[in-house]
């Protein structure tokens, strides 16, 4: 299996309001920035889809690393999933995004680490600023 580095954030002006998110890949030197925007989102559903719009661009079943300054993304992935599936996500915010993000994720080796953003890690800063851009691009 190919080891991926997938970097991500997401942004919301408002919170819910325009939202922006980023993903960079990288494999072996080479990298690729996904990214987009949507109407009325809060900054966690950005955070997340940032994530699931990621995993979506890997052809092939990965390792992958990822590397997200949202506790709500790390946490959900590492912890807290898999007792929301034995709850059928009773409770829980942004079911839709989470099952999409399952769908996506299963054929795929995922960990997921938290790092803290506004913090100089230039991934993070790089996916910070294109996030908050392409949110800040629907109000033009």
């Amino acid at each position: 299996m190919k080891q991926i580095s997938l970097f991500c954030d997401g942004s919301s002006l408002g919170n819910p309001g325009n939202g922006g998110y980023c993903a960079i890949l990288k494999f072996k030197g080479s990298e690729k920035i996904i990214k987009g925007s949507r109407a009325n989102a809060t900054n966690n559903q950005m955070e997340l889809l940032a994530v699931i719009e990621g995993l979506k661009a890997l052809k092939e079943p990965c390792e992958v690393e990822i590397t997200s300054d949202s506790t709500y993304v790390v946490k959900g992935i590492n912890e807290w999933l898999k007792n929301w599936q034995k709850r059928n996500f009773a409770k829980v915010k942004n079911p839709d995004m989470w099952k999409q993000y399952i769908e996506v994720a299963k054929k795929h080796k995922i960990k997921a680490s938290w790092v803290r953003g506004h913090n100089g890690h230039e991934e993070n800063e790089i996916c910070d600023k294109l996030a908050r851009e392409e949110a800040e691009n629907l109000q033009i």
